[in-house]
């Protein structure tokens, strides 16, 4: 295939078109009408002898073949980009521009308020559309399907290759709570005493085994965990109104409003922080409106991040 600069324009249109899955949202992307997208995609039909994108209840969908293409061609531009000094602008005061932020229950707590807030003064056209993902490995799904702009969640088990990319936004460490007039919150919490209390397990994941569990497994022990609950922002006020001891995030316990009820202590054994990771697809590299929200979200998470060092 010949690729004349109209040919180029074309695999634009179609790597635009892969990650918003639709005509509309594909053509504010780059810049064109809808008719121009249209136009365009039935041109991409001829051109790769395939309807490449099909509707349904959920937008345009990729056939197989779209899907084959959809790596090596995002690849492709992103190198010729490089190559070219790719140098567009970005005016964030003036964008319009949508954008697609998925995001596990944590980052979002820690993260959304803020970012609303500098939108609304930095770029106000900015529409932030919000997903939600539970499994960390749903990170990489969404990114593959176009499906988000952007991931934050802890690090997923998968391994994605050269198509993901990832940085390390923020780390929370572990404490125990217990309400403040539980029995034991007055006492050293050492191990023998950790053991002999009713835990309560948080897993998003839905897992009956956490890293508190693999930790005391490595030594032969086991606790008695009496709830296991997906909702860790929920943990807080059960632990305030129960004798159920938890070993959560210390930025849960902060952010959920139950603060002053629960003592923090440390855990009695040694556990590694939980790590953050913002993750984007690498069609999406070089783009100035994601380049300059993943350069935001840093900022944001860094700026947070010393705050609560501060508190």
């Amino acid at each position: 295939m010949d690729l004349n600069g109209t040919d180029l324009n074309l695999l634009v249109a179609f790597d635009a078109l892969m990650a918003e899955r639709s005509v509309t949202r594909a053509g504010k992307r780059i810049g064109r009408t809808q008719p121009a997208m249209s136009a365009a995609l039935a041109r991409l039909r001829a051109l790769f002898q395939d309807d490449l994108f099909v509707r349904s209840p959920a937008g345009l969908q990729p056939t197989q073949r779209a899907t084959e293409l959809a790596e090596p061609l995002s690849r492709a531009l992103a190198e010729i980009g490089r190559a070219l000094d790719y140098t567009q602008t970005f005016d964030p005061v003036s964008s319009s521009q949508s954008f697609t932020l998925a995001l596990s229950d944590h980052p979002a707590f820690v993260l959304l308020p803020q970012l609303v807030d500098v939108l609304r003064e930095r770029a106000p056209g900015i529409t932030l559309r919000i997903n939600a993902f539970t499994h960390r490995d749903d990170a990489i799904s969404l990114l593959d399907a176009g499906e988000a702009d952007l991931t934050i969640g802890v690090p997923p088990r998968q391994t994605p290759g050269g198509r993901i990319i990832s940085c390390p936004l923020f780390e929370e460490r572990f404490v125990c709570v217990l309400r403040r007039s539980h029995p034991m919150a007055s006492r050293p919490l050492d191990l023998r005493t950790f053991l002999s209390l009713s835990h309560l397990l948080i897993s998003p994941e839905g897992e009956r085994f956490g890293q508190v569990d693999a930790a005391l497994a490595a030594s032969g022990q086991r606790r008695r965990i009496a709830v296991s609950l997906p909702q860790m922002y929920a943990a807080p006020l059960m632990v305030a109104r129960s004798d159920l001891i938890a070993t959560i995030m210390e930025g849960v316990v902060t952010r959920s409003g139950f603060r002053n009820e629960l003592m923090l202590l440390p855990p009695p054994l040694s556990l590694p922080p939980v790590s953050f990771v913002m993750s984007w697809h690498r069609r999406n590299e070089v783009h100035p409106v994601q380049r300059w929200m993943r350069d935001l979200l840093v900022q944001l998470a860094s700026s947070i991040h010393q705050s609560d060092v501060l508190i």
